[in-house]
């Protein structure tokens, strides 16, 4: 009698495979479509061999479905009984039954969707009630704008996708929350905050989940809109008396002639005479004059520091921002303030970016399908391009030839025409 083998399920469970020459019947490519589509009728119910399942036989697969039934069956589009198929698995060779037969043919253990389902209910039923708690626990049961922000949270799914961790992030903005209302005349670091609530000094940032929770929550509490910018951001939490960093995240310009005639508009028509790149922080931004550039002057924008450095060392006066790759709090800031044109690097990174700035206001620059296949033929280094294809809505075609060609083309590589155009 041939000796059962053994199979590790990537779970860690053991599971006692069928004897060889039985699975190599069973397996025959012939049934392959018959057991995949048995298969997910059986995620689908919970596991039950009944009912019927409509599957295409060709000639040889019905051969092979006869002599495991042990009765006739005609090729062609016929519906097979599952319970009929149980049986005979049981009382053949394979000695087991159609559940465990299936999950070895066809990759692994079966999904139960019915529990799982029920499972996905209650978790979030779960959810909802910690919510409940966490709100009460900190103080909020009785306040009308606590209602609101979960409703929000309803509506946004934003708990509901946020995996394990959500109720742990909502905790954090809660928390932060019953820190700042109570206390508000209180002068705080936003990272110093985050530390106390969260244990990391980034846990409040705007793009993390608790961070966005706790900024919506702190809106209704104070009767705000949601602040669509950063400086609509930092402008909330210094309502309570949350001062956020200022002075890391730095944005390069080139070139800029602001008209006041205050101190800080004449030092950086000093610099950009003196021919010195700025590195402008948010704090200062924050008391810049309303004018960085004459009026009506268009501030280019590149994605590349080496790009706004050759563009200094030609001696062009024009003004010029480079936003490091994704922009800083004060690049978003600048960006805000000036009518921009960006440009960045043909990749798929590069253009992901390109796409949030333009769709915050910034009008395209040389980021169109031409540009990209006039650099591609000036003859420039082949660069692949890897990753995960993004839209570009604001020329749809640009994503279909990027597809097609298959090459990224960096700044650098066009930098002679940038200049041209400067």
């Amino acid at each position: 009698m041939e000796r059962p083998e053994q199979d590790l399920y990537a779970d860690g469970a053991v599971e006692i495979m069928m004897p060889a020459r039985a699975r190599e019947y069973l397996a025959d490519p012939v049934l392959t479509q018959m057991w995949l589509k048995i298969r997910k009728r059986l995620e689908s119910n919970g596991h039950q061999a009944g009912g019927t399942v409509a599957v295409e036989l060709d000639e040889a697969a019905a051969r092979h479905l006869s002599r495991l039934l042990g009765a006739p069956v005609r090729a062609g589009n016929r519906r097979l009984r599952l319970a009929d198929l149980d049986a005979s698995l049981r009382n053949s060779a394979a000695g087991r039954g159609l559940v465990p037969v299936v999950a070895e043919l066809t990759g692994g253990p079966l999904r139960d969707r019915p529990s799982e389902r029920i499972e996905r209910a209650e978790a979030v039923r779960k959810l909802w009630d910690d919510v409940e708690r966490c709100v009460s626990d900190n103080g909020f049961g009785a306040a009308e704008w606590a209602r609101s922000w979960i409703a929000w949270l309803h509506r946004s799914t934003l708990l509901v996708r946020g995996g394990p961790r959500a109720v742990k992030e909502f905790e954090i903005a809660a928390r932060a929350l019953s820190i700042v209302l109570v206390d508000p005349g209180t002068s705080r670091m936003l990272g110093e905050l985050a530390t106390t609530v969260g244990g990391s000094s980034h846990s409040l940032d705007a793009d993390q989940v608790a961070g966005r929770i706790a900024l919506r929550g702190l809106g209704f509490a104070l009767g705000i809109e949601d602040p669509q910018t950063p400086r609509g951001r930092i402008d909330l939490w210094e309502q309570v008396g949350v001062s956020a960093d200022r002075v890391s995240g730095t944005v390069l310009v080139w070139g800029f002639h602001p008209p006041g005639r205050d101190t800080w508009s004449q030092m950086m028509r000093m610099r950009a005479d003196l021919g010195l790149v700025s590195h402008l922080t948010l704090a200062e931004l924050a008391v810049a004059p309303t004018a960085l550039v004459p009026d009506g002057e268009i501030v280019s924008g590149c994605e590349n520091p080496q790009v706004l450095q050759r563009i200094a060392e030609t001696g062009i006066s024009r003004p010029v921002v480079c936003f490091s790759g994704n922009p800083s709090s004060a690049g978003r800031l600048l960006a805000e303030r000036v009518r921009l044109r960006y440009h960045g690097d043909f990749d798929w990174a590069g253009v992901a970016i390109a796409g949030r700035m333009i769709a915050a206001g910034a009008e395209p620059w040389r980021m169109g399908p031409a540009d990209y296949l006039a650099a591609i033929a000036a003859g420039i280094p082949r660069i692949p391009l890897n990753g995960r294809p993004v839209a570009t809505p604001w020329q749809p075609e640009l994503r279909t030839v990027m597809e097609r060609t298959e090459q990224a083309v960096h700044e650098e590589s066009v930098l002679e025409a940038l200049i041209a155009d400067l």
